[in-house]
């Protein structure tokens, strides 16, 4: 047998057609005795209830989506102006195509990001010990189910934009909608298919970045022009032909990458089933091997006195090191203001809710270096200072850079109409509570599935799951309601300065003092 550095060496460019039919016939066998095993645990009556659960809970979903859908749809019908929106002076306004073309966009971003990281050729632990080690073709291996991901992906981001479309474009007609669905489907299957070739080595990382957002940018532009079939077959042709190029080259990826991309993909399911955010976060920035000691170098290099500054030099340094990533933050804050911007006015609960998600999701990617201590929380017992003060060390640059972020929020809101620039100190005041949320959240304890849920009048609910996967979150919340009732006041009293300054203390006092359960 070959030793361990099969993994990191190529495969024969070429091997034989014996070497073939053997690793199919490898892999058709591992997957039927897999499958039989599995059918020997599970009864058909469990199948039966399964089924049926999962057929009740996707037909009662299907039933809330289409109504929200159709109620949302005739909501923004409705509305011509922007007069109901929460920025009253407004006076720019973007034309509404400009903002769905731009969503579209970024959900394609978000499908090649995902799928950059994950690895669209990957095999799980088993196969990875059984299978790589064996001098034969991997391309049987890794084909179907590389096949099977592209064309899951392709269905299912043409199945969730058939209601953008619908929601997004109410003029459009039946024939419209589905061709501007099949164009955005193919969309995600090119997505994912130029990340094989990344992987594969066809394309550079720099250059296949560029490549791939030049090509969905021109991708999430083409669905306007749905009366024609010819854009979706320009796409369609694009993405089978890069997929007939690719697939013949699924046996030539790197043993290490296959791994690589399997252990990350296992990873962030398994939490994804577990509904634990935290190991997520950490799965999907495990592969990011970017460090910056650049500029973090002069700094640790300055001598300090007392542990408490080397403690708060250290956290600053890992914060720069880590180099939390500026393409989030920025998408974030671009979709708050195109969405208060766009032409039609949206609702305003709608505005306010892309406000607060913005402001989570971004305070959740400056976590990165409270989650990374929080998993081995024994190591800040051993510090010759008090718990509290430790936790103020952590949460000092999530606090400093929300604050910023939130301070530019609100800085543009006032260029763009708001009436009152007291509405940056607010923000900025909210960005502090805001960044102690981060810390609160990376150390909760994971949700015990175990626990029973709790009877209520509606029926059974996972209350101590769901405090758990709050927790953190909840003080999120908090610190941005005295801004958000500044926003749709449309103006800043007196009492609200207070109010978030309390608010954020508060919070801030909360993080700080308590400690995290075991």
């Amino acid at each position: 047998m070959p030793g361990p550095d099969v993994l990191t060496t190529e495969p024969p460019r070429e091997p034989p057609r014996q070497s073939r039919h053997l690793s199919a016939e490898i892999v058709r066998f591992t997957r039927r005795s897999a499958r039989r095993h599995k059918r020997s645990l599970i009864s058909w009556k469990d199948r039966f209830v399964d089924a049926y659960s999962w057929g009740l809970g996707i037909g009662v979903s299907l039933a809330i989506a289409a109504s929200f859908v159709l109620a949302l749809r005739n909501e923004i019908a409705d509305r011509a102006s922007t007069t109901n929106s929460i920025i009253p002076g407004q006076w720019l306004v973007l034309p509404e195509p400009v903002l769905w073309t731009s969503l579209t966009f970024a959900v394609l971003l978000v499908i090649s990001t995902l799928a950059r990281k994950l690895g669209p050729m990957t095999v799980n632990g088993p196969e990875s010990t059984w299978w790589l080690t064996l001098p034969i073709d991997r391309r049987p291996m890794v084909l179907p189910p590389f096949v099977r991901k592209v064309a899951l992906t392709g269905i299912g981001t043409a199945v969730l934009y058939l209601p953008f479309s619908m929601v997004s474009s109410v003029d459009r007609t039946p024939w419209e909608h589905l061709f501007a669905s099949i164009t955005v489907g193919a969309a995600g299957l090119l997505a994912v298919v130029l990340a094989a070739a990344q992987q594969l080595g066809l394309l550079g990382p720099r250059l296949g970045r560029i490549t791939a957002t030049a090509a969905l940018l021109v991708c999430a532009v083409l669905p306007l022009l749905s009366s024609s079939p010819w854009p979706t077959a320009l796409v369609g042709a694009a993405a089978v032909g890069l997929l007939i190029l690719v697939a013949p080259r699924a046996g030539e990826v790197r043993g290490e990458e296959l791994v690589r991309g399997g252990a990350v993909a296992g990873h962030a399911g398994a939490s994804l089933f577990m509904m634990d955010s935290n190991e997520v976060l950490r799965a999907l920035s495990g592969g990011q091997r970017r460090v910056d000691g650049g500029r973090a170098a002069r700094l640790y290099s300055r001598p300090v006195r007392g542990p408490l500054r080397a403690l708060i030099r250290a956290d600053v340094v890992a914060f720069l090191r880590l180099h939390p990533p500026l393409t989030p933050p920025l998408l974030w804050l671009a979709a708050s203001i195109a969405v208060l911007l766009v032409e039609g006015g949206l609702p305003e609960f709608a505005q306010l809710a892309v406000v607060v998600i913005a402001g989570c999701a971004t305070a959740s990617g400056m976590g990165s270096v409270a989650r990374k201590t929080a998993l081995v929380p024994e190591l800040d017992a051993l510090l010759p200072l008090h718990p509290a003060l430790v936790r103020t060390s952590r949460t000092l640059m999530p606090s400093v850079a929300m604050a910023v972020w939130m301070a530019i929020l609100s800085g543009l809101l006032v260029l763009l109409g708001a009436p009152d620039p007291a509405l940056i100190g607010v923000g900025a005041l909210a960005g502090v509570g805001m960044g102690a949320g981060t810390l609160r959240a990376a150390t909760r304890t994971p949700p015990d599935w175990s626990a029973p849920p709790v009877e209520t009048p509606f029926g059974p609910v996972p209350r101590a799951q769901l405090g758990s996967l709050m927790h953190g979150l909840d003080v999120t919340i908090l610190a941005m309601i005295p801004l958000l009732a500044a926003l749709y006041l449309g103006y800043v009293p007196s009492l609200v300065v207070i109010v978030q300054a309390v608010f954020s203390a508060g919070i801030v006092l909360l993080v700080v003092l308590s400690r995290p359960k075991r």
